[in-house]
């Protein structure tokens, strides 16, 4: 599935290739994708025969000439023309016999685009679609409510989220939601407002708000009304702001006061280590990264053609940055290409015709610089992204390359040793770990503010406030400020935008300067659990991809690095990776294949509940800093609230080891009240908005380690009982209800429960616990287990006890 951002790139790129580039790296031209040879047919679709196999196809013409000359010829044109280098390229609806006329007359007719073929796919779907919306309409729709909730947020403005599923999955069913004014209000005095149908992938997932409902009052109750005739009246709790106790007279915080650079933030959390070194110390992760460099490059020619450019070999700072390359026009006629060097300073003497015009095309002078053996030991060559490089070149002066990096002198540019800050009292393995990690993506620039206002005030808070004594006591943190410090290098001094990391793994079509801004690998994207070369969406495999996921799972020293720590340090149980922006609190599953949208395994039911039971209380302590709220709807497994996301670390750790993460996107939407709309952030807002993010994120990574702390130190049983949804003359259903997150293993045939026995599930996405019916009376046994793992009883499901639950489930009269 292809990103915003990944649309947003695309466009980018696409400006960027019409903007001048510096004298070194001369203006490209406006270039299209390489069109075939003329009368070369794409192979990319057949025309089939039906209505005599008419297809919409691609015709290229040398100029407007030609476009108005085909449509006096009265052909079918589509309103489509794209300029190209070698003309223009239109679009026209042709039989085969039309097709073949126009070759004959000399149009070049290239590939088919669409043909009778996606006619007949569209109508297949279109009759389904169809039959699926008279099936709806036979019958009423169910409403499965799936969540209720009003909350406040910043400046105490109330808002208002509903999540209903209808089984009638259709576009065509539209649910609107009254509400009340509080208690004893009429059940539509509060408003009234029409859902959203939201779907991804294709699949219909359910109705809700596309943003929180600004309201006054806070209701009691929702009715959600079908216009399949369906009804559900559900109650509207409180979202968040649950009591949380006020941090201790002496607790400190606000600790950032500027965005920094990874070589900032990485002193930051060394001068910690060292000024705390009963407390703390750092871990240096043993895979250093490719480094703050790039090789010199230099490009000549604005006409593709024409156009070649020249790379170095070392690079920019071991030298590169000392080579020049000058192409020389020399006086005499009928002189031959040659190659000159001294030191670092390559002349091409370009050949000249029986005129003294010059005759060399670009090909021919990449040929000469490779072909020589002075030359090619400083630089390699290369045609514009694989152009043929018929086009003649033209002279150009002594031009220095450069790798055109510009951080300063303090910025190392060779490869970069990351460190993670390892906080606790007793750092010998024998405590529950947590990992805190920032900034896969270089251009989130508040997230390692995130991570390092949170190692600060758990150190600067030790002696003074008692509860972070006890996380710090109790728990075995480590914090990694900066998956990505290249990548966020490059972002703070040469392309804010920068996503990825800096490694260049684009040959040489691909690797020419106008490119330099989408090299490197997505490091969020380069796991190895639910990747891209499993088959998951999400991810590209093109190299200048936005979300480009590397050569192989698991190819960056980045990745290795996180890999590395969560299995040397085995006691690692809880991560939290912060990204931004867009006020996301997330989980596993992260990604799915596309085709049926297929998820990678959901958590367990009790896994599920703990994850929502852990965001109550980490997003209320996000909330005590200024009152953002995040929410309902951005709240839960990745996929269900944003999309997929092929090879992401969360899955990764949790799949391979088991450790229940979390995932923020700090920088939740702001509400403006003047224009009652929400106002998204960005990835780099202004430091006073930044630096406010950092805070409340800080305190919901707070959080994070206070439920950390509860699972490590959870030695109650849990308590489950049936509970009986339903009966009729022939059939029972019933459920478990457990008084904390929990699995609930069980039996229906009366043997004894093990933890190879069924285990309750979700009865769906978002929704409660399955539903168990049964045709005849039955004995039902059970036992809890809780994510800490204390089973209910004391029960030893692997021994031979008996003092499992159990209960006899009565259909009809129990006979």
């Amino acid at each position: 599935m292809r990103s915003p951002l990944d649309r947003r790139r695309a466009r980018r790129v696409a400006v960027a290739l019409a903007l001048p580039l510096a004298l070194t790296l001369s203006a490209l031209p406006a270039l299209a994708e390489p069109s075939p040879s003329p009368g070369e047919i794409v192979p990319d679709r057949q025309s089939t025969t039906a209505q005599n196999g008419v297809a919409l196809m691609r015709i290229v013409v040398p100029d407007q000439a030609d476009v108005d000359r085909l449509n006096a010829m009265g052909v079918d044109l589509a309103e489509y023309k794209k300029p190209l280098d070698n003309g223009i390229e239109i679009h026209a609806v042709l039989s085969p016999d039309e097709a073949r006329r126009l070759r004959d007359e000399g149009f070049d007719v290239q590939g088919v685009i669409s043909d009778q073929t996606d006619n007949a796919e569209n109508l297949a779907e279109r009759t389904e679609a169809l039959r699926s919306a008279a099936a709806a309409t036979a019958e009423t729709d169910t409403l499965t409510p799936l969540r209720a909730e009003w909350f406040t947020s910043l400046d105490e403005q109330r808002f208002l989220s509903v999540e209903v599923k209808s089984s009638a999955t259709d576009a065509q069913t539209v649910l609107t939601v009254t509400w009340d004014s509080g208690p004893g209000t009429a059940p539509d005095s509060g408003g009234s407002a029409t859902m959203s149908r939201f779907t991804d992938a294709g699949a219909y997932m359910y109705h809700r708000f596309s943003t929180p409902l600004s309201i006054t009052q806070a209701p009691t109750t929702a009715t959600i009304t079908s216009n399949r005739g369906g009804s559900v009246t559900v109650p509207v709790t409180k979202w968040l702001g649950q009591p949380r106790k006020p941090p201790g007279k002496h607790y400190v915080a606000d600790f950032v006061d500027h965005y920094m650079d990874p070589t900032e933030v990485t002193d930051r959390i060394t001068s910690l280590a060292r000024e705390f070194p009963k407390l703390a110390e750092i871990v240096d992760l043993p895979y250093k990264t490719n480094g703050y460099r790039r090789a010199a490059q230099a490009q000549f020619g604005t006409v593709a053609a024409s156009t070649l450019y020249v790379s170095s070999k070392a690079y920019g700072h071991e030298g590169g940055n000392d080579v020049s390359v000058a192409l020389a026009k020399p006086q005499a006629a009928s002189s031959p290409l040659g190659v000159s060097v001294t030191g670092k300073d390559i002349v091409v003497n370009l050949a000249t015709d029986a005129a003294g015009a010059v005759s060399s095309t670009a090909k021919q002078v990449v040929d000469a610089i490779i072909g020589d053996a002075a030359a090619s030991a400083l630089v390699s060559a290369a045609t514009y992204r694989g152009n043929a490089g018929t086009g003649l070149v033209a002279a150009a002066p002594a031009t220095r390359l450069t790798d055109n990096l510009k951080a300063p002198a303090s910025v190392s540019r060779e490869p970069f040793q990351m460190k993670a800050l390892r906080i606790g009292k007793q750092r010998d393995g024998a405590k529950t770990g947590v990992f805190l990690y920032c900034q896969e993506h270089a251009r989130e620039w508040v997230t390692p503010l995130t991570c390092v206002e949170t190692a600060e005030r758990l150190l600067r808070n030790y002696a003074g406030d008692s509860d972070t004594k006890k996380l710090v006591d109790d728990l075995d943190i480590f914090i990694l400020p900066t998956v990505n410090p290249d990548g966020a290098h490059y972002s703070f001094y040469d392309y804010n935008m920068q996503r990825k990391n800096m490694i260049n793994y684009c040959q040489a079509n691909s690797a020419d300067p106008a490119s330099r801004n989408s090299w490197g690998v997505d490091l969020n994207r380069n796991f190895s659990v639910g990747s891209i070369f499993d088959g998951y969406s999400g991810a590209s495999t093109t190299c200048t991809g936005e979300t480009f996921a590397g050569p192989a799972e698991l190819s960056e020293p980045e990745a290795k690095n996180e890999v590395w720590l969560t299995q040397k340090f085995q006691n690692i149980k809880f991560a939290m990776n912060t990204h931004s922006y867009g006020g996301y609190f997330m989980w596993p599953p992260g990604a799915y294949k596309t085709a049926g949208r297929e998820l990678l395994p959901r958590v367990d039911y009790g896994t599920e509940n703990f994850f929502w039971n852990a965001s109550s209380h980490i997003l209320s302590a996000v909330q005590t800093w200024r009152g953002t709220a995040i929410w309902p709807g951005r709240t839960g497994p990745v996929p269900d609230v944003l999309y997929s996301a092929a090879g992401n670390s969360a899955d990764e750790h949790w799949y391979n080891r088991g450790i229940i993460g979390w995932d923020f996107e700090v920088g939740a939407d702001v509400y403006n009240p003047a224009t009652k709309r929400f106002q998204a952030v960005g990835f780099q807002p202004a430091f006073g908005e930044g630096h406010e993010e950092a805070m409340e994120f800080s305190s919901g990574q707070v959080a994070i380690l206070e439920v950390a702390r509860g699972y490590a130190n959870d030695h109650k049983q849990p308590s489950s009982e049936l509970k009986i949804t339903g009966k009729s003359a022939d059939s029972t259903s019933f459920t478990f209800a457990v008084d904390e997150p929990a699995n609930i293993y069980y039996t229906l045939d009366g043997s004894r429960p093990t933890l190879s026995s069924p285990k309750l599930t979700a009865a769906g996405m978002r929704e409660g616990a399955q539903q168990i019916t049964v045709g005849t009376t039955t004995e039902v046994h059970w036992f809890a287990v809780d994510i800490a793992g204390n089973t209910e009883k004391n029960y030893k499901p692997d021994g031979n006890g008996k003092n499992y639950n159990k209960a006899r489930v009565v259909v009809g009269d129990g006979r």
